[in-house]
């Protein structure tokens, strides 16, 4: 990106809360998102998600605690053109086209890039006559962040980027999304899309009860629920074997159908060793935890947050 800020970090928040009368929606937030991170911030409804974007964009302010962008006060950072944002709704008269809508955000600041490469960028060049009132959600969603590359910011700030996209709209953008990460450009995105998250983003910050539950790459994030499911097939007298396995340490759950068992277990080895020694099952299966599972294992239980492990960068 074209501003010198890769000395200070993108993001930083020291001890943030947010109070509305007697909700504490936000309830102290550290957090350090660097220049060129590609970051997921995940949640549940109500977890203090938005809150949180808000002071980020300076829409308002922490009750207590700092919070930093590029080195600015919020407010400071995007009115100089270094922050954007792409929400899901608003922001579009249906009777312009959509040229017509990029070049009338870009007449209102001083400095931006030319509308074609923007265009280009968001990869909606050839609906670029289009009235907005006849392009589909997707592509409303691509004007969106047309719009917001105008300044070139060195911030993006994305909430359900992709939502209405097909398969094809959503490669694209991810890709212009990693190309300007390569180039310096920070992102922050938040989106109900889990398996998006963990494919595109360089880390993801769990969020639950106003407190980051785990923060880390996809990988980290998926270890940190544990436990593995192991699946086989027991045609031997399965209802014995079910009651065997129960007894096995570190087993959670034990679940029969017909001759197949589901076990999920702490200690999957221990597991499948008696499958496989004491028994005569077959078609052994061990599957770790998906990133859905995880975000549920580790923002399902918001009366003890701080009970999860956090990881540090």
């Amino acid at each position: 990106m074209s501003q010198n800020v890769s000395s200070v970090p993108a993001i930083r928040l020291d001890g943030v809360t947010k109070d509305f009368g007697s909700v504490h929606a936000v309830k102290g937030i550290d957090l350090r998102i660097h220049p060129g991170e590609v970051v997921a911030f995940l949640g549940p409804n109500g977890a203090g998600k938005t809150t949180t974007i808000d002071m980020i964009l300076g829409l308002s302010h922490p009750t207590a605690g700092s919070a930093e962008v590029l080195g600015l006060k919020p407010r400071q950072a995007v009115a100089r053109g270094l922050v954007s944002a792409v929400m899901q709704t608003g922001g579009l008269l249906k009777d312009l086209t959509v040229r017509e809508t990029v070049a009338y955000t870009a007449s209102l600041f001083a400095d931006t890039r030319p509308v074609d490469d923007v265009l280009e960028s968001a990869g909606i060049t050839h609906i670029a006559d289009r009235r907005v009132g006849k392009c589909s959600g997707g592509e409303q969603q691509r004007l969106r962040f047309a719009m917001a590359l105008l300044p070139d910011p060195a911030l993006l700030l994305l909430d359900e980027p992709t939502t209405g996209m097909d398969v094809e709209g959503r490669r694209t953008f991810w890709s212009t999304i990693r190309k300007d990460s390569e180039k310096g450009r920070t992102v922050l995105f938040a989106t109900h899309y889990l398996e998006e998250a963990d494919q595109y983003a360089d880390r993801i910050v769990l969020i639950a009860n106003g407190t980051i539950v785990a923060d880390g790459s996809g990988s980290e994030i998926k270890a940190l629920a544990s436990g593995r499911t192991v699946r086989a097939t027991v045609e031997d007298d399965p209802r014995r074997i079910a009651d065997e396995l129960r007894t096995l340490p570190g087993v959670d759950e034990v679940e029969l159908r017909g001759d197949s068992v589901r076990v999920h277990a702490k200690d999957s080895d221990a597991v499948a060793r008696y499958l496989l020694n004491q028994t005569t099952a077959r078609d052994l299966e061990i599957e770790a935890k998906g990133i859905e599972e995880a975000f549920l294992s580790l923002t399902g239980d918001s009366e003890h947050p701080h009970e999860h492990e956090e990881m540090s960068r």
